[in-house]
């Protein structure tokens, strides 16, 4: 699956408008508040979407954003496991809200420190980048962490999906083989041909 990342282009209506008419399976909404990563974008002026949308917490106070973002009627919200001290708690959050739940890791974050929480995931966000910006290259030891979660699914009969968001594009994306969603920026927002490089990803 592709979720395009409109962050690069979040003030440019007529081009999420574009974005959104191209067929991926989900829109990636990065969020973030200026503490937990340096860089603070909020999305709450979007336009009608009629993709799925995917939203990315970059955020502590996770509640206050999912608060204002379960407006979207998002398929997933995830939030990263550095942000909170009680991740099971925001984890029933969500779901109470009849939205799936995602946990993301940075890049030095560990698959292990994440082992008991896998069993209520419906999505791990895998960062092959440093959060907090778009146009960054892949991380290479990324894929060391999509397969051990992939086999860590299988050995279990976990049913979380598998997402990869950071530098991921044509080439990279056959590095990510045992992920299920590409999280896919700059490589088609920022391109004269968006059809194109949408096309090259499929």
């Amino acid at each position: 699956m592709i979720s395009i990342s409109i962050l690069n282009i979040k003030d440019d209506n007529e081009k999420i408008k574009l974005i959104d008419n191209l067929g991926s399976d989900f829109i990636h909404i990065d969020i973030m508040d200026g503490e937990f990563v340096s860089n603070k974008v909020d999305m709450l002026n979007l336009p009608p979407l009629a993709t799925k949308r995917d939203i990315h917490l970059m955020v502590y106070d996770v509640y206050k954003y999912i608060d204002e973002y379960k407006k979207y009627d998002p398929e997933f919200i995830t939030f990263h496991v550095e942000a909170v001290n009680d991740v099971i708690k925001v984890i029933e959050y969500i779901h109470s809200l009849g939205i799936k739940a995602g946990l993301s890791i940075k890049p030095n974050t560990p698959v292990n420190s994440i082992l008991e929480y896998l069993r209520y995931l419906d999505l791990v966000l895998v960062m092959s980048v440093e959060p907090g910006a778009g146009g960054q290259k892949f991380i290479i030891n990324s894929t060391n962490k999509i397969d051990e979660l992939y086999s860590i699914r299988n050995d279990n009969n976990y049913s979380y999906k598998i997402e990869v968001d950071g530098g991921v594009n044509a080439t990279t994306k056959d590095l990510c083989t045992n992920a299920d969603m590409l999280v896919v920026g700059s490589y088609i927002t920022k391109s004269d041909e968006p059809k194109v490089k949408y096309l090259s990803m499929r």
